[in-house]
């Protein structure tokens, strides 16, 4: 029961109760998730099973696609619609381009603080604990890269922005800091994950479908390989000895040679590893000062 299934997780549920739905009804002890969603928003979540949660890092590490609803003229103290509103202002006056203007300082690398309302942690406990409790601290802002930031609409007081970007960008915190550059406050209203790496919402299964192909059998037909989302990956070949070499942790020495290797890209310093009959053996890591590669995720 290896591999990664590509669930669109409905509204209300978190992210940990749709890994407990299919830990019931696969059976299956490993089973974890590739990137959280809050409990109100949609959408792609990759949920990974057995060897398959080996590799979530990696997954993890993607880009994720957004498409999100942002309401002006009103802030939360969670940025999103569940929690209480703390300010509100006069969305009136902000028309497209004013608007557009303004997204305009979110495009690229950007810096970001989490809200108090997340998983981040201070001093090992998770800020959403401290927030619940009314405690507000200092948080550590932090670059994120939003690849593309595109208004599909302006319907006022909504805005509908599609947003391409980097792990551990906060959405919510995009929303309330468009809102304070717009002098008028704003939330984010509704928040759908279209794409996770390769996986895409036009192939996504609702739980409802995923019971129903747990009930009569034929579950396995959306389980995907594990190492489909590792195909930007260069592929080697290994023989017997390299099998075993990484049967037993050590390191191979491959044709590769470091010139071949981007600094500027760390998923180039990985390569997929197949035996001679096309079985998916793991992940290589490049050592550059020895020139080899060493075994990081073993699949045998």
């Amino acid at each position: 029961m290896d591999g990664i299934l590509n669930i669109n997780k409905p509204p209300g549920k978190t992210s940990y109760r749709v890994v407990a739905a299919v830990k019931r009804l696969s059976g299956e002890r490993r089973v974890g998730h590739a990137g959280t969603l809050d409990p109100d928003a949609t959408g792609v979540l990759p949920v990974c099973l057995g060897r398959g949660t080996r590799i979530v890092e990696f997954l993890v590490d993607t880009a994720k696609t957004y498409r999100a609803q942002i309401e002006l003229g009103k802030a939360t103290d969670t940025y999103d619609g569940s929690g209480r509103i703390t300010r509100q202002g006069d969305p009136s006056g902000i028309d497209y381009a004013i608007l557009e203007h303004a997204l305009e300082a979110f495009r690229g690398t950007i810096w970001q603080t989490p809200p108090m309302y997340s998983a981040v942690k201070h001093k090992g406990q998770p800020l959403y604990e401290l927030a619940r409790a009314g405690i507000e601290v200092e948080r550590k802002s932090r670059t994120v890269k939003i690849h593309r930031l595109e208004l599909i609409s302006w319907e006022p007081p909504l805005a509908t922005v599609e947003i391409e970007c980097s792990k551990g960008t906060y959405i919510r915190s995009l929303a309330h800091d468009l809102g304070q550059s717009l002098g008028c406050g704003a939330y984010l209203k509704g928040l759908v994950r279209t794409r996770c790496g390769i996986f895409d919402i036009k192939d996504a299964i609702s739980m409802s479908q995923l019971e129903e192909a747990f009930r009569h059998g034929y579950w396995e037909h959306f389980l995907y390989p594990i190492d489909i989302v590792l195909q930007d990956f260069n592929a080697i070949v290994v023989d017997d000895a390299g099998e075993e070499a990484m049967r037993k942790g050590s390191p191979l020495a491959l044709e590769q040679s470091d010139s071949q290797i981007s600094d500027s890209n760390s998923r180039q310093r990985y390569c997929r590893a197949y035996s001679r009959d096309g079985r998916f053996l793991g992940i290589l890591q490049h050592v550059p000062d020895k020139g080899l590669w060493q075994p990081k995720k073993v699949m045998l």
